[in-house]
């Protein structure tokens, strides 16, 4: 016979939709057993710092400039000033693999990061980042090799030369999109029971990835390498396991009828002003016609580019709001069916 085997209380995860942005998020992970607060939150913490995949400046070809001591003719900055300023750029990869960015700026200006033309799948995000002063007459020209990994990375300069044919002057990479991850734990009322544990788990980002896509990336590295551990089949705790009976009463009337989860069925056809969007998002979706949530997940993602005067920043956004609550693109929500749920509450 098959052993039996204890439940497990199975946690509610919910992240703080007023402070979640580009850059920040809070996770909320409530009720868990006794204990697990700081096993999970130090576990989740050290591999967000640690292990998460990000884009960064590998190496530069600065025009005229053939090692990082050198002055640059025509720049204020000389060659290690201007380094330690595109350490400093923000780089998105939308593909994972390397690319290449170009800078060419003459006469007297700011050259920044806005700039900079990248391929196709960079995404520069700290446009306004003062890159160096070129002073009236002068010109710097700068080509940046971009690549992802993982921490901290030295710089990768071939081994027993000392100059490269092509001026390439390697750096030291720093590519984790992570700037800083706090979490707290505190306790939680379960029925009578009060020794259950909160985890609040707050996440800021360069803005090169957004907290719940890094906070997916370290769960499932964590889930991976765990899984080596397994002597046998996984024991599912997820079956055997309830929601605690205070939980249930709580939740939603859920979409089970279309296949969803944690969707509040009243939530769909309400204004789109649930989501709590900014103005200009607001506005440019009330504009195309989009006044309600289940018009906006009814819609593919490509469409909504589409949207005049929409651009990317507002598509993330909105996507990390609809994630939020569970919802997202293309989802083909019948209206017919979500009210005949809501007449059968």
């Amino acid at each position: 016979m098959d052993k039996e085997y204890k439940s497990l209380t199975i946690p509610k995860l919910t992240w703080d939709r007023q402070s979640l942005s580009d850059t920040y998020g809070e996770l909320v992970a409530q009720p868990l057993e006794p204990g697990f607060g700081i096993t999970l939150g130090n576990a989740l913490r050290r591999v967000l710092l640690s292990s998460v995949e990000g884009a960064a400046v590998t190496s530069v070809i600065i025009k005229g400039v053939n090692n990082e001591f050198s002055a640059i003719p025509g720049v204020v900055e000389d060659a290690m000033q201007l380094i330690l300023n595109i350490k400093e750029i923000v780089v998105r990869n939308k593909e994972g693999r390397p690319g290449k960015m170009h800078l060419r700026v003459e006469g007297q200006a700011q050259a920044r990061v806005a700039d900079i033309t990248a391929d196709e799948h960079l995404e520069l995000i700290n446009k306004d980042h003062v890159l160096a002063l070129v002073a009236a007459g002068g010109i710097l020209d700068i080509e940046f090799f971009v690549e992802m990994g993982r921490g901290y990375s030295r710089a990768q300069w071939p081994v027993g030369e000392a100059h490269q044919e092509d001026s390439r002057i390697y750096l030291d990479s720093t590519f984790s999109p992570i700037k800083k991850v706090m979490f707290e734990v505190t306790k939680t009322r379960v029925g009578e029971d009060i020794d259950y544990d909160k985890l609040v788990i707050s996440v800021d980002t360069d803005g090169s990835e957004n907290p719940l896509d890094v906070m997916h990336y370290a769960v499932s590295v964590l889930r991976t390498q765990l899984s080596h551990f397994l002597a046998s089949t996984e024991i599912p705790f997820n079956e055997i396991s309830i929601v605690p009976e205070q939980e249930q009463e709580k939740e939603p009337i859920q979409l089970n009828k279309l296949g969803l989860k944690d969707v509040p069925v009243e939530l769909l056809l309400k204004p789109i002003e649930e989501l709590e969007l900014s103005v200009r998002a607001h506005n440019c979706l009330i504009n195309a016609g989009i006044k309600r949530v289940i018009d906006l997940v009814n819609i593919v993602e490509d469409d909504v580019l589409k949207i005049k005067n929409f651009g990317r920043k507002s598509l993330n956004e909105i996507k990390d709001s609809m994630k939020s609550f569970g919802l997202s693109f293309g989802m083909n929500i019948d209206e017919n069916d979500v009210k005949e749920i809501l007449e059968g509450k």
